[in-house]
Order: structure tokens, then sequence, then C-alpha cells
């Protein structure tokens, strides 16, 4: 048991599913794992552990943005062992051919700073994905039919973004798509040898201005999942 996480020693499983929202962790237990319990609710932030295929798997919420994943990925890693940690969530698309409900494994994570940034000093670290985990999800989205977009993402310290010159840069370099946590998650897993990944959803788009339908969120939010499983346990 930690500051921020109640589960038990023994409760969380080698293998952790992060979306930000703890009602979307909610969700895929319930939907995807097998006699899953909650084993999390301090601070409303949900956690439970199943099984997926025979495979004991944890669905973890992180809360927004890279200060709050990072309290959870570091207590997640040191005090309970966790060896991969896949994140699943949304992005918003950053180039023409990213398309809403199109799913971005972020192979690299572009940032203004994380919560690390002080360990760096002048360093500009380059987080990026454990290949064996981006080449399973690979594999996975096109067995499934699912379109994917690899390449790298921007990690951003805000939601309610005031820098177009910036998102400028950003498409200009090829920047798939713009999230809050990735980042600091890579930069974690470097730290302490693990493996990470972040598996997202395009659920809205900075070009075209189109949004996905709430309606249609969670069966597009369920490619995102399976693959993510697939992936972790392949």
């Amino acid at each position: 048991m930690t500051i921020h996480i109640g589960a038990k020693p023994g409760e969380i499983a080698e293998t952790v599913l992060m979306p930000g929202d703890p009602y979307r962790a909610r969700w895929a237990a319930e939907t995807f794992l097998t006699d899953a319990r909650c084993v999390n609710e301090v601070r409303g932030m949900l956690g439970y552990t199943g099984t997926w295929n025979g495979h004991l798997v944890t669905i973890q919420g992180s809360g927004m943005g890279m200060p709050s994943l990072s309290i959870y990925a570091n207590e997640l890693i040191k005090e309970y062992n966790v060896q991969t940690l896949v994140r699943i969530g949304s992005c918003g698309g950053m180039q023409p051919q990213v398309g809403i409900r199109d799913i971005i494994l972020a192979m690299t994570t572009s940032t203004l700073s994380t919560p690390s940034r002080g360990i760096f000093k002048e360093l500009n670290f380059a987080p990026c994905a454990d290949y064996g985990l981006l080449q399973a999800a690979a594999i996975a989205a096109r067995e499934k039919g699912v379109k994917i977009h690899v390449g790298g993402i921007y990690s951003s310290d805000v939601f309610y973004d005031e820098r177009p010159d910036l998102n400028d840069q950003m498409m200009r370099h090829g920047i798939l798509g713009v999230e809050m946590e990735a980042a600091e998650l890579y930069t974690l897993a470097a730290r302490y040898g693990r493996r990470a990944l972040a598996v997202l959803t395009v659920s809205d788009h900075l070009v075209t201005h189109e949004a996905l339908p709430s309606e249609d969120r969670e069966r597009s939010f369920g490619d995102m999942v399976e693959i993510a499983l697939a992936a972790a346990f392949a």
C-alpha cells in the first residue's frame, strides 16, 4: 500500500494498462477482464486487477497530465514492481493523414517539460517506446484491421494551449498527435528499466476540427484496449 494506491502486496499485476480517466479504467476492466476486482479507489483513482486470456493484468487510472501520471507510475514501479506499463488514452490528431478513430502508436514523445526535467538539466532527453511492445502492437492492429500510425507525438503540459506557433512547428516536423502523459511514462520506464508504450485513439483533430461522437467512443476505445493487451502479452 502506498500514499496514492491502496492495493495490498500481490494485488497489482506486473502488467498495467493506464488510462487517464478512472471511469475508463472501470469500463475497460468490466469489459475485457475476467474476474476483475477493484484494488484501488484512493482519491477516486480507480484500479482493477483481473485476467485476460489467462494473464494477470491491472488497469489503473493515472489522472490527467504528466505530474499525475508520474505519481502512479513511480509507485507502481518502485513499490509494486510493475514491469510493463501501457498508456491507453485519447489524443488530438496533428497531421492530415491521421483520421478520427485511427490509433497512434507513439514511438517517441516531444515535450516542453516533464516532472523529470530537473534531473536532466541542460540535456534534452529523448524518451521512446519499448520496441518489442511497439512491434507487437502494430502486428495486433494489423490483424484486427485497425488503421494505425507509428511515429512521434507531443506530450503537452496544458490542455488549453495558446501556442499556435508551436503547434505549427510540431505539424511541420511530422508530429502525429498531442496528448498529456506519455513523455513522463517513457522517461520513468527508461530510468527503471521497464517496458512502456502509449496506444492512443484519435478522438479529435487540430487540423480538420473533427471530433469523435460520444456514442462512437466506446467502440473505438475498445480497439485500443485490445491492441494494448495483445501487445503486452505477445
